[in-house]
């Protein structure tokens, strides 16, 4: 499965496209060079049970870690991660 990125000025994506129809996505905004607000996840019933918000989730956390940027998750599903998974909090801004 490829997980694919694109930002477009403030605003991007962590996305699985398939047959130019997005499938599942992460949005987030970044209203600073430094710091990124993960503002909803979604994923499509073809692609439930298939781990596939943890595998967007992992490629925004390592993403974020080589661009030195801090993550605020405002949504439900980030933050319930973020709060379970010890290993990948050092990406949340305090």
């Amino acid at each position: 499965m490829l997980i694919q990125h694109k930002q477009e000025g403030s605003k991007g994506m962590f996305f699985v496209e398939n047959d130019g129809e997005i499938q599942a996505e992460m949005v987030y905004n970044m209203p600073s060079a430094d710091t990124m607000i993960i503002e909803h996840t979604e994923v499509g019933d073809e692609l439930r049970g298939q781990n596939v918000g943890y595998k967007l989730l992992s490629a925004l956390v390592e993403y974020v870690r080589k661009n030195n940027i801090k993550v605020i998750p405002l949504c439900p599903f980030a933050k319930s991660v973020f709060d379970k998974k010890l290993d990948i909090q050092d990406v949340l801004k305090k």
